[in-house]
């Protein structure tokens, strides 16, 4: 009796754009991931693509369902899921499905996920890749959007009260314009 063979199931990709709310002009990241990729990898992804530091916490949100890191003493939302063991195929399955990311509860910096494709992998591609953003990611612990906000504006204008404050604390290496598509790239190749 001859051995059946098995085909291995081609890897789909999802290429996803994702974009802070609440934030004008728009910060955004567009980058492909595998369909596949477990919700703990792809918080890490999110983190680089985005540029956060991973210092706080964070969780995935579709509908009613919300997906985290498990931690018994904080469970704000009752029954959360364990991110380790979901996928993104639980979250998103074809082009306009959508999805929150929120990191940082107490700035509560709001991401919208969106799948812009779904198609095969690209023979000799290594996944994840992000292709395209606008703007730099805000500073950690700026106070959210309207705290970005307030520093953005402290930052441009030298008659304001903490101007030179705000410029201290942010560092003049800053740059609220700033997109550097191949450092985010090199630190996904790093790390995943």
């Amino acid at each position: 009796m001859a051995k059946k063979k098995t085909e291995k199931k081609s890897t789909k990709v999802y290429e996803l754009k994702i974009w802070l709310k609440n934030i004008k002009p728009p910060i955004w990241r567009r980058f492909v991931v595998p369909s596949d990729m477990r919700l703990s990898m792809l918080h890490n992804v999110i983190q680089d693509v985005m540029g956060w530091m991973d210092s706080h916490l964070h969780s995935f949100m579709v509908g009613d369902k919300h997906y985290s890191q498990p931690d018994p003493d904080f469970d704000s939302y009752g029954d959360v899921q364990d991110e380790s063991k979901a996928k993104l195929t639980d979250l998103v399955r074809k082009r306009k499905d959508r999805f929150m990311y929120e990191y940082d509860y107490g700035d509560g910096w709001e991401h919208v996920v969106e799948v812009v494709s779904v198609g095969p992998a690209e023979p000799g591609v290594k996944y994840p890749v992000c292709l395209a953003g606008k703007r730099a990611c805000p500073p950690e612990d700026c106070g959210g959007p309207w705290g970005y906000g307030g520093l953005l504006e402290a930052m441009r204008n030298p008659d304001h009260p903490e101007h030179e404050e705000m410029l201290d604390w942010v560092g003049d290496q800053f740059d609220p314009e700033a997109f550097d598509l191949k450092r985010i790239n090199w630190r996904i190749q790093m790390y995943h």
